[in-house]
C-alpha cells in the first residue's frame, strides 16, 4: 500500500509539473488567453460585424473597448491595469510607444496580408521598417462647410477669419489640431516649437474667438448634421461620413498645409493573446474585410487592393483619396517631447479661456 502511495503522489507531482511547463510555454509564446482577445479602440472606429465574423472564423472571443484620445489610451497601457492585446494609436504615439518600450514587435511573418498595404504608408518616420505598427486608416485635418449657408469657397485657414463667420464655427477639442491651424496659417509648421511663433499662432487664434460657436469633441458630427453650424473642423472621416448624408456640405483640406495623420494597429508589451493579436491584424488586412470597414467608417485605407471591392465613387474621390503630388504641403504630427506637448496644451487652455 506504501508503495502505491507513493507512485501515486509520483504520478501527481509529475502531472503538476507537465502542465506548470506547459503554462510557462504558452505564457511565452503569448497564448495564455488563448480565446480571448482584448481590442482597445477609437470610438464607433470598425465594423461590428467584422468582430462577430472573426470570433466564428476563429474561436476566438473579442473584448471591445474605446478611447476618445491617444494621450488617455496611452495613459491606461502605461497602468498596466487591463491587459490589452491591439491597440489603435495614431503616429506620434506610436514613437512616444515605441521610445518607452511599450509595444511588442510585430512578427510580419505572421502578417502575409501586410502585401496588400500601399507603399507609401509602410516605413514611415514614427515606425521605421513597420517593426511596431501596422497600417489602419490615414487621413486628413480639414474644413467642412455648408455650401448653402456660406458664399462661395472656402479654401484656406485664412478663410475662416472673416466677419461674416461669426458664430459659424466649431472646433475641434485638440490642441495640436487647433495650434496646428493657428501656425498653418502663419505659415509655420504644424510641428513648430519656436517659442514667439507659438505666441504669434496664439495670438491669432484669440482673434478668432468671435467666429468660434463651440470647442466640442465627436458630437461634431450631430451639430453639423442638424444645421448648427456652418462651418467645422474635422478629421477627413468625420466629413466623409456627414457628406454621405447630406449633400448640402464640402470638404477642403487647406492651402496653407495641414495634418497627414495615420492609426496604426500595434500590440501593447503587455499584451496576453499574442498569437491571436497577430491574426486579428492579418484579418482586418484582408482586402474584402478592409474595404467593408473603410466603407462603414468612412476614413481612408492604405489597403490598395481593398480599393477593388469599394464603390468606384468613394476611391476616385480626391477629397479623401488624394495623389501623392497633392499630399505633399501635409504634414505628420511629430512626437514633440512632453514638456513642448505640455506648452501646446498649455496654450490652447488658455485660448479656451480667453472665449469665456
Amino acid at each position: 500500500m506504501k508503495k502505491l502511495m507513493q507512485a501515486l503522489v509520483a504520478v501527481f507531482l509529475i502531472s503538476f509539473l507537465l502542465l506548470y511547463v506547459v503554462d510557462r510555454l504558452n505564457a511565452s509564446s503569448g497564448q495564455t488567453e488563448g480565446s480571448t482577445l482584448t481590442v482597445y479602440n477609437w470610438g464607433d472606429y470598425i465594423d461590428a460585424e467584422l468582430i462577430d465574423r472573426f470570433e466564428k472564423e476563429t474561436g476566438v472571443k473579442v473584448i471591445y473597448e474605446t478611447f476618445d484620445s491617444n494621450e488617455a489610451m496611452m495613459t491606461k497601457i502605461e497602468q498596466g491595469g487591463t491587459t490589452y492585446d491591439v491597440a489603435v494609436p495614431s503616429e506620434y504615439t506610436i514613437e512616444k510607444m515605441r521610445d518607452q518600450d511599450l509595444l511588442y514587435p510585430i512578427n510580419h511573418s505572421k502578417v502575409p496580408n501586410l502585401k496588400y498595404i500601399d507603399d507609401r504608408f509602410m516605413d514611415l518616420s514614427f515606425d521605421p521598417g513597420n517593426k511596431y505598427s501596422i497600417p489602419y486608416f490615414w487621413g486628413t485635418v480639414g474644413i467642412l462647410y455648408n455650401t448653402d449657408e456660406v458664399n462661395g469657397e472656402i479654401t484656406a485657414w485664412n478663410d475662416l477669419w472673416k466677419p461674416e463667420f461669426r458664430n459659424k464655427i466649431l472646433m475641434i477639442d485638440g490642441a495640436r489640431e487647433v495650434m496646428g491651424m493657428g501656425l498653418n496659417s502663419l505659415g509655420y509648421s504644424l510641428n513648430d516649437t519656436n517659442e514667439a511663433h507659438l505666441q504669434e499662432a496664439k495670438a491669432k487664434l484669440d482673434e478668432l474667438t468671435p467666429n468660434i460657436k463651440a470647442i466640442v469633441g465627436d458630437e461634431i458630427r450631430m451639430l453639423m448634421e442638424n444645421d448648427e453650424a456652418s462651418i467645422g473642423l474635422v478629421w477627413s472621416g468625420t466629413a466623409s461620413e456627414l457628406m454621405g448624408t447630406k449633400d448640402n456640405l464640402e470638404y477642403v483640406v487647406p492651402e496653407e498645409g495641414s495634418n497627414l495623420w495615420f492609426d496604426n494597429m500595434v500590440i501593447p508589451k503587455t499584451a496576453k493573446n499574442i498569437e491571436a493579436a497577430h491574426a486579428f491584424i492579418n484579418f482586418m488586412l484582408d482586402p474584402e474585410v478592409a474595404a467593408q470597414n473603410t466603407e462603414y467608417v468612412g476614413y481612408s485605407t492604405p489597403n490598395k487592393k481593398a480599393l477593388e471591392f469599394m464603390p468606384k465613387e468613394m476611391v476616385e474621390d480626391k477629397r479623401f483619396y488624394p495623389p501623392a503630388h497633392m499630399t505633399e504641403r501635409l504634414e505628420v504630427y511629430e512626437n514633440l517631447g512632453p514638456e513642448m506637448l505640455a506648452r501646446y496644451n498649455e496654450l490652447f487652455l488658455k485660448f479656451k479661456m480667453h472665449r469665456k
